[in-house]
């Protein structure tokens, strides 16, 4: 059996460096979103605007998920230990999948409390709700770029990203409704964009449900094709066969491959391993290979061995 437990530290060494840049980023996200929240709401029920107030009940649900991340980042950094050998980095992955879980849910108020505005046209004072949502646009604004540069590689902060992206969106939505209303008068606008808010918050938070599900179930990344990791495996001259492949996620940034590698000559034995290695990490960037190497004339007894019983 062959690894690199080398790979395991030096992502935990980077992982670290990003992580402390993205918990800066968050915490400053967080007070800033806690502070509008308040505001947004207030102006919500003083202008008698949904949309307001649901992307304030949005900035409610972030408030939680931001301290969420936070919380989830510095659980994560807690050193492996015997019993947890891997550490504690899935944490980021149950925090994505509750964020998307909360968006999920708050987009089904939103369309619920849309409907009975619909059905029930309400007063709305366009004035006052467009000056709050501009000063949301702005917020958001600056709450998005913060988090824009850590998000890439990490399914926590994306989490939050799509939070933040979700207010941005419906303080755009709020100043188009209140444009509408100063314009004709047509209040029905401010519950028709707090649904095409909704929706794509509800295809935001459906994509991130599926990428958590999909690193908890450990399946093969998307962007991989197991049978061109096997193919590349046989590639490596010495190999004769591979069985028993895996490729999955640990978290985000951090691949995982193990597998079986039969080769015919045990003498080509650090060879074959280096090139495998090798090869996953340049073709694939999987950082941490595990490779079991068995020998032809021993798979062969072993299958003798199996056929007889």
């Amino acid at each position: 059996m062959h690894s690199e437990p080398h790979d395991l530290h030096e992502h935990s060494h980077h992982h670290h460096v990003g992580h402390d840049l993205g918990r800066r980023r968050l915490a400053l996200v967080l007070a800033i979103t806690a502070g509008f929240m308040v505001v947004e709401f207030v102006g919500g029920l003083l202008a008698n605007s949904l949309a307001l107030m649901a992307d304030a009940a949005h900035m409610l649900g972030d408030v939680g998920a931001l301290g969420l991340s936070l919380f989830a980042l510095g659980f994560a950094r807690r050193p492996a230990t015997a019993a947890k050998s891997y550490g504690y980095y899935r944490i980021e992955i149950l925090a994505a999948l509750a964020n998307g879980l909360t968006l999920s849910v708050i987009s089904i108020v939103i369309f619920a409390q849309a409907w009975s505005r619909l059905r029930s046209p309400e007063v709305v004072e366009g004035p006052l709700m467009l000056g709050v949502a501009t000063v949301g646009l702005l917020v958001n604004l600056f709450a998005a770029a913060a988090l824009h540069g850590t998000k890439a590689h990490n399914l926590n902060i994306r989490g939050a990203y799509l939070h933040v992206l979700g207010d941005l969106l419906g303080s755009v939505g709020a100043i188009l409704a209140a444009v509408l209303i100063l314009l004709t008068g047509w209040t029905p606008a401010d519950a028709l964009i707090s649904c095409v808010v909704g929706v794509l918050i509800l295809v935001g938070s459906w994509r991130l449900v599926r990428e958590s599900v999909d690193v908890l179930l450990e399946a093969v990344p998307r962007d991989i094709d197991l049978d061109a990791v096997r193919l590349a495996v046989l590639s490596v001259p010495g190999v004769d066969t591979v069985h028993d492949l895996h490729v999955w996620t640990l978290t985000s940034g951090f691949r995982a491959m193990s597998g079986h590698a039969v080769i015919k000559d045990p003498r080509n034995h650090n060879d074959v391993i280096q090139a495998i290695h090798a090869r996953m990490h340049e073709d694939f960037g999987i950082s941490h290979v595990t490779v079991q190497v068995e020998y032809r004339a021993m798979v062969r007894i072993r299958e003798r061995f199996e056929a007889g019983r």
